[in-house]
């Protein structure tokens, strides 16, 4: 039987929950609008606003906690946004397990990168605008995972799409800058289309765009009507996401500050494309083939981004790759639907702690290297950044998954769940996948550790004194290694009981192809042989050049060859057929039109030299008229023309 989905109205405290999207919206537009008066004190402002949301967050998620579980939940309508015809769209939000669970992501880890990004982005002339747009995208997010209805989610997504690409293209007097928030944004449109169309399916079948309204909805619709929306859903989470095969954008995103790399990759944007899954649960759940594909698109995107990080050299690239492969595992936990759809949110929630920190950890190194990113250029940093070094670590260890860091709480229990598909070959496909990736992930994080702070010093001459980053730097380092060991455990024991309104009561354990205890001493295996391989190999340094290599190596370091699949197959096909409609345009249309103009013009100009202004010209044009009449009159009288 058909659970009914419904949700309590906003009372009492509760009821101010649009103040989470306003502040920090209030505070993008004074930041935005007064300008340079607000270079002083802008970045401060930006700082307290996002922190002041975090704090109203932490209270109505207490509060939302004391409500009885059947009733854990606050729909606010605040006024009609949308009332033509039958489509009538409520402007209304609803804070529930999951939106509370990624309010306090957004705001607490957003909060932190804030206060980081006061020192990073100092000597920044265009550090208020900066901040305006910082707090922009945090008020995008919110709204996105606020609102109660699939209008509000595409308004708030549309809006974190804008906001990513102030902040990717923010130098954008750097022409790699420029082109790479170009990028991302084409490449999201991609994705919001998907959206756009799945929006507009479910008003033609359903009347409606509300949660209840569709969810409910879902049994009346036929199999093939549900695998089409869910689909386009997939569409669209892929392009915000960073998942194949829409990735390509998300690795070039890093030429935006670091700041923006830690908070489009960690705690927000490309956590959308999970949390629209993980909220349209009712709707892949309703279809087995529609998870298949899901938890296939998963499998094979966390390899993608193990084997091409594996090759990178720019540390924050590495990390955008390991993103892109995080991201894969949340994927394939939301794509196994069931418990596995509160395990990848577990997962969600430590990622945002660990690679925060890890990539803050990049921008300080980069700070004390005078912004150099080759990893090929560090090497025994460990003594010269004390605070960097011990935080980074934490990170690292969280992201291979060694106990009790949290990401061993958070990814093990999703590789366990993969080998529990009740399909043989689906669940040691899957549940290899996984296991492979856990081993890559090791071999390449070390690489990145070892290589940044361990081995020979291999600085470059402007980089002969590396020096520990301030304290507004780090304080926000060791809270995010803080989170980076303990929240796993933490987040594992409660969360999943926590979202059991949102994705229904736990299954009865499932029994895999292997036992949960053979998984997990294979998990730590595999683990410690990819970062044993990684520290054999480089804890001595390495090539300063870029060296010969097999066919591997050489595809992963051209991102497996899909950006010059794109170029061939979507780029250039495009640039041709611009040119062939722009010919088509100059010479077909434009030239149709203006060939009749000068056909009308060149007539009217021979017409014009007969007008001559002499008499005798004018005799003799009436005198040949005569005759032409009179020598037609004699013909048809003597019956030449019968």
């Amino acid at each position: 039987m058909e659970q009914t989905v419904e949700y309590a109205p906003a009372t009492g405290v509760l009821s101010g929950i649009w103040l989470l999207v306003a502040i920090p919206l209030a505070s993008a537009a004074i930041l935005l609008l007064l300008g340079k008066r607000a270079d002083r004190w802008g970045h401060w402002l930006g700082v307290l606003a996002v922190a002041a949301s975090f704090v109203l967050g932490l209270t109505f998620f207490i509060n939302l906690g004391s409500l009885d579980a059947a009733q854990r939940s606050a729909e606010l309508n605040l006024f009609d946004f949308i009332d033509v015809g039958g489509l009538k769209v409520d402007f209304g939000l609803l804070f529930d397990p999951l939106s509370g669970v990624f309010v306090l992501l957004i705001t607490g880890v957003g909060s932190l990168i804030h206060l980081y990004a006061v020192g990073y982005m100092e000597h920044d002339p265009g550090r208020r605008r900066f901040f305006g747009y910082f707090n922009l995208f945090v008020a995008a997010m919110l709204l996105l995972v606020l609102g109660d209805n699939y209008v509000l989610l595409y308004f708030g997504w549309e809006g974190v799409g804008l906001a990513s690409y102030l902040l990717i293209s923010f130098w954008y007097t750097k022409p790699s800058a420029a082109t790479a928030g170009k990028k991302a944004f084409l490449m999201n449109r991609v994705g919001d289309a998907g959206l756009a169309i799945a929006v507009f399916l479910m008003f033609v079948q359903l009347g409606t765009v509300d949660y209840a309204g569709v969810f409910n909805g879902v049994a009346a619709m036929s199999s093939g009507t549900v695998l089409a929306m869910g689909l386009l859903l997939l569409l669209g989470a892929c392009g915000k996401s960073g998942q194949f095969p829409l990735q390509a954008w998300l690795p070039d995103a890093m030429e935006g500050p670091t700041p923006v790399s830690a908070l489009i990759h960690a705690a927000t944007m490309v956590t959308a494309g999970v949390y629209l899954i993980a909220r349209s649960n009712p709707i892949f759940t309703a279809n087995e083939t529609l998870q298949l594909i899901v938890v296939a698109v998963g499998a094979l995107t966390l390899l993608i981004g193990c084997v091409i990080g594996s090759a990178k050299d720019d540390i924050k690239r590495v990390l955008a790759w390991s993103t892109v492969s995080q991201i894969g595992y949340m994927f394939l936990g939301v794509g196994l639907g069931g418990a596995a759809y509160a395990l990848a949110i577990v997962h969600l929630l430590a990622h945002g702690f660990f690679k925060a920190n890890m990539f803050l950890g990049a921008g300080s190194v980069m700070h004390g290297m005078h912004d150099q990113v080759d990893i090929r250029r560090f090497g025994a940093l460990s003594t010269k950044m004390r605070i960097t070094w011990l935080t980074f670590a934490t990170g690292w260890l969280a992201i291979i998954g060694i106990p009790p860091l949290s990401g061993f709480f958070s990814k093990e229990p999703i590789i366990a769940a993969a080998f529990e598909r009740e399909e043989t070959w689906q669940a040691w496909t899957f549940g290899m996948a996984a296991l492979i990736g856990a081993g890559l992930t090791a071999f390449y994080m070390t690489r990145l550790f070892v290589l940044t702070f361990h081995g020979p010093a291999r600085w470059t001459e402007e980089n002969e004194h590396p020096h520990e980053s301030p304290a507004i730097m780090t304080i926000p380092l060791i809270l995010l290694a803080i989170g980076s060991i303990g929240a796993g455990w933490v987040m594992s024991t409660t969360v999943p009981d926590w979202l059991t309104p949102v994705f229904g009561a736990e299954e009865a354990e499932a029994h895999g192809v292997l036992s949960h205890t053979v998984i997990t001493v294979l998990s730590i295996l595999v683990t410690l042989l990819g970062a044993g391989l990684a520290w054999s190999l480089f804890r001595k340094g390495t090539a300063l050049e870029p060296e010969p290599a097999g066919f591997v190596v050489t595809a992963a370091r051209r991102n497996l060859y899909t950006d010059a699949f794109n170029e061939a197959v979507f780029e250039r096909p495009g640039i041709y057929l611009t040119r062939a409609l722009v010919y088509l345009e100059g010479r077909g249309i434009d030239g149709l039109v203006n060939g009749l103009a000068a056909a009308v013009g060149g007539g009217s100009a021979r017409l014009r030299r007969l007008q001559t202004g002499f008499v005798r010209s004018y005799a003799l044009s009436m005198l040949t008229g005569a005759m032409l009449v009179v020598g037609a009159f004699l013909a048809i009288q003597l019956g030449w023309f019968a």
